[in-house]
């Protein structure tokens, strides 16, 4: 009999993970259940718990499997093997999580469970959002951007404390229903928990109460909305040019003080392609406005070397300045171990790049030019904004994002191209990321893609404005005009960047530790 029970029991185990990743899949986009993450983990706590560490391993690695799997669906529209080894990778991180807490259940106390799921849980986060080039995408914290008050203690702890918060929440939860069950009616743990989040709160809702100050500075963003199988089509490259001319010279009658087109939007290599490049430039000097697009580049001094780049033309059509992409997509843009991996490109649906990673942190400067008059005397006002460009997915990296803050930028702009996932989840996810480098750094966002989402994030993390159509942001093209307001703010995160997520690391290996070598008397 008790042979028979255990396949049914591990069953049971296996309903409770997929269970829990059912939920957690609810709090992201595109159903935005975001309070169900603070519940989302404790039915997989209650399946792990006092089972030995392979099983709970096992349990916890379907569990993340099952959550990525919902997660990152959309990455089938690029490539079905890729997504499969990226979600089977991504659930590790769940696996070894689900090892060490089974471990530490079975010997530590409560209270100290409390703390060290957390901390387990940011270590992770932050191992995996910079291991082998990182993934920072659907931390656990990005469910809960649409809940101002709580993501606000960003500027301190980076979206790892939000993360830290909600895991907290869900491992007092667990303890109080144990407790519960046996009949033990004081359990601490529900309101320490409620005491920290209590706290954020207060502070988050001060900030979603501060009212920043500064010069007022119009941007507009351009959403050409191209498909990404007539992106590089010559048959369509007249067409394409012809859009995005069309679109920014109505644009231009908003009086702005920048105009922004998405990743990739010149269909060419500007520098290199004489036609292409004296669209843009007249294009530029007919609307007197800086214009910022995004365009793949040659190396003029070395050819057959090639940048994702963004290039700033000046009001005269001139180009100013130019950023090259940092951290490029690993077998997207570049094959990492190229000699030992080459045989990858026999199997990759599209051509892998061989784009060249920039190096320059580059804060592009404009000029901001005003007209008032004072009294009897005509004033013209100019002042110098700057500003730094992340490209694609560079906005999920919150340290590089800190790099260009702290080299003078006063807002950021991120430019993409998320054509490739289709009518998905996929731009909505990529959003909450901006939203926290926003938060974090008390800065505007802006985002330029291509089919979507354009839009205006404020420093509070608010989307305050987007690029619709039909009742719909994603595949329609258009602009939106908006006005930002600068800001010289140095945070706490700014300066000091992941010190909390650190401090997690050495908390969660101290506990383990301990526990590890602690022999009971």
């Amino acid at each position: 009999m008790r042979k028979s029970s255990q396949p049914s029991a591990f069953s049971f185990q296996l309903v409770l993970a997929a269970a829990s990743s059912s939920i957690l899949i609810l709090a992201f986009p595109n159903f935005n259940l975001w309070p169900l993450a603070w519940i989302a983990f404790v039915p997989l706590f209650f399946s792990i718990d006092g089972q030995k560490p392979l099983k709970s391993f096992l349990v916890s690695y379907l569990a993340g499997f099952l959550f990525f799997l919902g997660a990152v669906y959309w990455l089938i529209h690029v490539t079905l093997p890729g997504m499969i080894i990226v979600v089977m990778y991504l659930a590790l991180y769940f696996g070894i999580f689900g090892l060490t807490m089974s471990f530490i259940m079975r010997r530590s106390k409560p209270l100290g469970i409390l703390f060290f799921a957390p901390s387990a849980w940011v270590a992770l986060e932050l191992a995996r959002s910079n291991v082998f080039s990182g993934f920072g995408w659907a931390l656990l914290s990005h469910s809960q951007t649409p809940c101002l008050g709580v993501i606000q203690i960003a500027d301190i702890t980076g979206a790892y404390g939000v993360s830290f918060l909600v895991m907290m929440a869900n491992a007092a939860v667990f303890l109080t229903i144990k407790e519960l069950r046996k009949k033990v009616y004081s359990s601490p743990y529900l309101g320490i928990a409620l005491a920290l989040i209590f706290i954020s709160l207060a502070y988050g809702m001060i900030r979603v109460k501060n009212i920043f100050t500064g010069e007022i500075f119009r941007v507009t963003i351009v959403q050409g909305n191209i498909p990404q199988a007539r992106k590089w089509d010559a048959s369509f490259r007249q067409e394409i040019a012809g859009k995005y001319e069309r679109l920014t010279k109505d644009a231009a009658k908003e009086k702005a003080d920048l105009i922004i087109w998405p990743e990739t939007s010149v269909p060419g290599f500007l520098e290199s392609e004489r036609d292409l490049l004296g669209r843009v430039e007249a294009l530029a000097k007919e609307t007197k406005t800086p214009l910022l697009v995004g365009a793949p580049r040659e190396d003029a001094a070395s050819p057959d070397v090639y940048y994702n780049s963004a290039v700033l033309f000046d009001r005269e059509g001139r180009i100013s300045e130019r950023y090259d992409k940092i951290h490029l997509v690993p077998f997207g843009e570049y094959l990492p171990f190229k000699g030992i991996l080459s045989f990858v490109e026999n199997f990759a649906p599209n051509p892998i790049g061989d784009f060249r990673g920039g190096k320059d942190h580059k804060v592009f400067s404009v000029f901001m030019e005003r007209s008032f008059r004072d009294k009897d005397y005509a004033r013209r006002l100019v002042k110098k904004v700057e500003f730094s460009c992340l490209i694609c997915f560079e906005d999920i990296f919150p340290g590089l994002t800190r790099e260009f803050v702290r080299s003078g930028a006063n807002f950021l702009v991120n430019i993409t191209n998320d054509a490739w996932f289709g009518n998905t989840s996929a731009p909505y996810q990529h959003a909450q990321s901006s939203v926290f480098r926003a938060v974090e750094n008390r800065l505007n966002v802006v985002r330029a893609a291509n089919t979507g989402l354009s839009c205006f994030i404020d420093q509070k993390g608010r989307i305050v404005k987007k690029v619709e159509g039909g009742g719909r942001d994603l595949f329609v093209d258009g602009f939106a005009v908006n006005d930002i307001v600068l800001t010289n703010t140095r945070t706490f995160y700014t300066v000091y960047g992941d010190i909390f997520a650190y401090a997690c690391v050495l908390l969660a290996a101290l506990y383990l530790f301990v526990n590890a070598f602690y022999i009971r008397r």
